[in-house]
């Protein structure tokens, strides 16, 4: 089982957006930027450029995307 605050960032990845996460986790947009954040600081680098329109994975939040994609596909299977 995953931790809270990486499905919320996996959702966020996959979704395009803390609004689309938010309704697809039914819960409020700035309970999914708190979580998001409170990973961001475990991690202590940004894992998402948020001056755009849409928030797009930093290098760091690409590569953790990736691994823990790819260990979430290992466990299902």
């Amino acid at each position: 089982m995953l931790d809270e605050r990486i499905v919320f960032f996996m959702t966020v990845v996959e979704e395009g957006s803390f609004s689309a996460a938010a309704r697809k986790l039914l819960v409020s947009q700035p309970a999914v930027s708190q979580r998001v954040s409170a990973l961001e600081a475990a991690v202590g680098a940004p894992l998402f450029d948020r001056s755009g329109y849409r928030p797009l994975p930093t290098e760091t939040g690409r590569l953790l995307y990736e691994g823990v994609h790819a260990i979430n596909l290992a466990c299902d299977g």
